[in-house]
């Protein structure tokens, strides 16, 4: 069991979808949050779920984001705001097949020196698949305030260190409904 919370993001719009993804039906569970939420549970002592309201329909701990816009950065923020920890371990709940193996090699790959280990897989990086300390905190409340939400803004800013992965298929995303029938796919 890893010791560092790990948040799970699921306060986005879903706009590509159409509808709230991370409500949509996963692998046996009613929800893709659930999904996600359970799995992690078996691998962190602490697991969050992100979002702008309690949308769930299952026993959860929630981290209700702070600010109005829907940003990724608005809720690394907030999870800093509301955890006492040095570090989080942060994953999109769009994100089902992210796997042990790779949160393990993440989780291996941690050190003081680095502000972030971030994922980079052959489409490039995955901000939303990764650790980051509570070092980043003052450079990513600094650009919500300039209204700048990119990530990959913060990554470039802070020490990044970033580990490359061969695979594309644990980070692929469902964003899109042929997305989510695909993963769908996948699971039988």
């Amino acid at each position: 069991m890893h010791k560092i919370p790990a948040v799970i993001f699921a306060g986005g719009k879903s706009s590509r979808m159409g509808k709230d993804k991370s409500q949509l039906p996963f692998a046996g569970y009613p929800s893709l949050s659930e999904y996600q939420y359970r799995r992690l549970e078996k691998l962190f002592e602490e697991v969050y779920l992100s979002s702008k309201s309690d949308k769930f329909c299952f026993e959860c701990r929630l981290i209700e984001d702070n600010y109005a816009v829907h940003s990724p950065l608005a809720a690394l923020v907030s999870a800093f705001e509301k955890l006492d920890a040095p570090e989080i371990f942060v994953l999109s709940v769009d994100a089902p097949f992210v796997d042990e193996e790779v949160i393990g090699k993440l989780m291996d790959a941690r050190g003081k020196e680095y502000d972030v280990i971030v994922a980079e897989s052959p489409h490039g990086i995955e901000p939303l698949c990764g650790i980051y300390r509570r070092s980043i905190l003052p450079e990513a409340a600094q650009m919500l305030k300039n209204g700048d939400h990119r990530l990959t803004t913060l990554l470039e800013t802070v020490k990044t260190r970033r580990m490359k992965f061969a695979s594309k298929e644990p980070f692929l995303n469902l964003n899109r409904p042929e997305e989510y029938q695909e993963a769908l796919k996948r699971l039988l």
